[in-house]
C-alpha cells in the first residue's frame, strides 16, 4: 500500500569531508528535539559511528540510507519507516554532496538520497580560509545537478564579525540565503581515532556533554525557524514504508513471521537449542554490544525479531556467558582492537563462544566479530572459533564491494548476491577459510571469510533489509539448534 509521507526534512550536506557535517547535523537534531519536536536522524551512507550521536541528539535510533547496498528503491521507504511520526527529519550526508561509489557516478552519494527523498539541501561550507570566494564555490555545487534543490548555507569555523560580514555579502550577492553562521569553537570538537569519531558507547558521559554544546552552539548560530520553513517545503513523498514483516513477507519459510511478543507458528521452530527455546517459542539470538561491538543497523534486529527471535544484546567485556537460552549469536562490527587486552582476559565468555560454534550453533560475525573468533588478536587471545590470526595494520582497507556468497552458512545459500562494505586497519592470516564466506567481485576479484559449521564470518559488512531472507535463514537456523 502505498502511502504519503508528510514529514518536513532536510539533508545536511557538504562540499566536501571535514566541513562540519556531523556537527551541524547533531547540533540540529539536538537543537529541534530541545524544542519538543520528535526529530528522526538519519545517515547517508555506511558510516554506523555517526548515527550513535544522532540517537544521543534525539533519543531515536540513528538509521542509515545507502543506496549502494539496498538499492536507491529502498531509499525513500527506509525513511518513511525511520521517520513516521516524527515532526522532523534531518539526513546527514556522506562526504562531499556529489561524491559516491566510485566509478559509478551519482549512486549512493548524498546528491542522490537528496533526490530520491524530495528534500532541500543545506550545504556546510568550512570557511575558515575564505571570503568572496565562497560564492563561487555555492555557486558551483548549487548549479551542478539542477535537480539537486540547495536550500541555503550554513558557515562553519568563521573567524570574526567582519569575516562573517564578507561571506553574507557574498552569499547574498549570488542569491544564496545564509540559514547560520558558526564561529570556530574547538571544545565542542569530538576526539577521532584511525576509523573516525570515537563512538559514543566508548564515551557516553563525554559524548553527552558533547551534544549539548553542539546543540547551544547552533541554537546561537542558525535560524531554526528558517530551517524549519525550508524543511516543510520539502513535497510529499510516495512509497510504501519499508516495515520488517512486510519485508519477509513471501520469503521462503515465511510462517516464521511474527510481530514482537508473538511466538512464530509452531511448524517454523524445532527442538530446544543450547538453554534452549521450548517448540513453539522463540528462538533467543544474542546480539554482541557494549564499547568494543557498537556498529549495527536498526534494522537487523527488527527482521530478526519478525523473522520469530528473541533480541537479547550482551557485552562481550563484561558479560562472563551468553544470554540464557541463547540459539544464535550475532557479533558485529566496533573496536576489538582497543580492548583486546580486555577480551582475552575474559576468559569464561571466549570459551562459551567457542563451545556454541563446536556446537554448530549459528554464529553471524561481521568485521570485529571475525577478529574476536580468530585464535588471537595482536597477540591475544580470542575465541580460537577460526584457525587464523589478525592483527593492526597501517593499510586502511575502505570501499563499497559486490559479493557473491562461495559457500552455503546460516545466512545465505552459495549463490547468493550482495552488496556490502569494508572499513578497517586490520589483516587476517589466512584471509579465507577452505569455506571461503564470499567471493568479490567488484571492484577486485579474491575470495574472502570463513565458513565453518554455523559460522559465517567476514570482513563484510553488509544491511540486511537488502536481502531479508539472511535474517530468517539465521533465525530458522537458530531455531533448529540441538543441545
Amino acid at each position: 500500500m502505498v502511502t504519503s509521507s508528510n514529514v518536513p526534512r532536510l539533508v545536511v550536506a557538504a562540499p566536501s569531508s571535514g566541513s562540519g557535517k556531523t556537527t551541524v547535523a547533531t547540533g540540529l537534531m539536538a537543537a529541534f528535539a530541545e524544542r519538543g519536536l520528535a526529530v528522526s536522524p538519519h545517515k547517508a551512507g555506511p558510516d554506523y559511528i555517526d548515527p550513535g550521536y544522532h540517537a544521543l541528539a534525539t533519543g531515536r535510533p540513528g538509521r542509515n540510507l545507502d543506496a549502494f547496498m539496498c538499492g536507491p528503491e529502498l531509499v525513500a521507504p527506509l525513511f518513511a519507516h525511520g521517520a513516521a511520526g516524527c515532526d522532523l527529519a534531518v539526513v546527514e550526508g556522506v562526504m562531499g554532496l556529489y561524491d559516491g561509489a566510485a566509478g559509478r557516478g551519482e549512486l549512493a552519494s548524498t546528491a542522490q538520497v537528496a533526490k530520491l527523498l524530495r528534500a532541500p539541501v543545506v550545504l556546510v561550507v568550512d570557511a575558515s580560509s575564505q571570503s568572496r570566494s565562497v560564492a563561487a564555490l555555492v555557486h558551483g555545487f548549487a548549479s551542478f545537478d539542477p535537480q539537486v534543490r540547495l536550500g541555503g548555507v550554513i558557515l562553519n569555523k568563521v573567524g570574526s564579525d567582519r569575516h562573517e560580514v564578507m561571506l553574507r555579502e557574498a552569499l547574498e550577492e549570488a542569491g544564496m540565503p545564509v540559514l547560520g553562521v558558526l564561529r570556530r569553537a574547538p571544545q565542542v570538537a569530538t576526539p577521532s581515532r584511525h576509523l573516525g569519531l570515537v563512538p559514543v558507547a566508548e564515551r557516553r558521559g563525554d559524548a553527552l556533554a558533547a551534544v549539548a554544546a553542539l546543540a547551544a552552539q547552533v541554537r546561537e548560530g542558525c535560524d531554526l525557524d528558517a530551517l524549519m520553513a525550508l524543511a516543510r517545503t520539502a513535497p510529499a513523498l510516495d512509497c510504501e514504508p519499508w516495515s520488517p514483516v512486510g519485508a519477509l513477507t513471501g520469503t521462503r519459510g515465511s510462517a516464521a513471521l511474527s510481530a514482537p511478543g508473538r511466538p512464530p507458528a509452531a511448524s517454523a521452530v524445532a527442538a530446544p537449542g543450547p538453554g534452549g527455546a521450548a517448540p513453539g517459542g522463540r528462538p533467543v539470538v544474542a546480539v554482541a554490544g557494549g564499547a568494543a561491538f557498537t556498529f549495527s543497523y536498526a534494522e537487523h534486529a527488527e527482521l530478526l525479531t519478525a523473522a520469530g527471535a528473541d533480541v537479547v544484546t550482551f557485552d562481550p567485556l563484561r558479560d562472563e556467558a551468553l544470554p540464557e537460552g541463547a540459539a544464535g549469536l550475532v557479533i558485529g562490527g566496533g573496536f576489538p582492537e582497543v580492548y583486546a587486552p580486555e577480551l582475552s582476559a575474559n576468559e569464561p565468555l571466549r570459551a562459551a563462544v567457542a563451545a556454541f560454534a563446536a556446537a554448530g550453533g549459528p554464529v553471524a560475525a561481521e568485521c570485529a566479530g571475525l577478529l574476536y573468533l580468530a585464535r588471537s588478536l595482536d597477540g591475544k587471545p580470542m575465541c580460537g572459533v577460526l584457525d587464523a590470526d589478525a592483527r593492526m595494520s597501517e593499510r586502511l582497507t575502505l570501499g563499497y564491494r559486490e559479493a557473491v556468497a562461495v559457500s552455503d552458512s546460516a545466512l545465505a545459500p552459495a549463490g547468493t548476491r550482495l552488496r556490502g562494505h569494508e572499513f578497517h586497519r586490520t589483516v587476517i592470516e589466512p584471509g579465507a577459510g577452505a569455506a571461503p564466506a564470499w567471493g568479490f567481485t567488484h571492484p577486485e576479484r579474491r575470495v574472502e571469510g570463513f565458513v565453518r559449521g554455523g559460522v559465517h564470518a567476514s570482513y563484510l559488512h553488509t544491511h540486511w533489509a537488502a536481502e531479508p531472507s539472511v535474517a530468517l535463514r539465521f533465525v530458522e537456523a537458530a531455531a533448529a539448534v540441538r543441545p
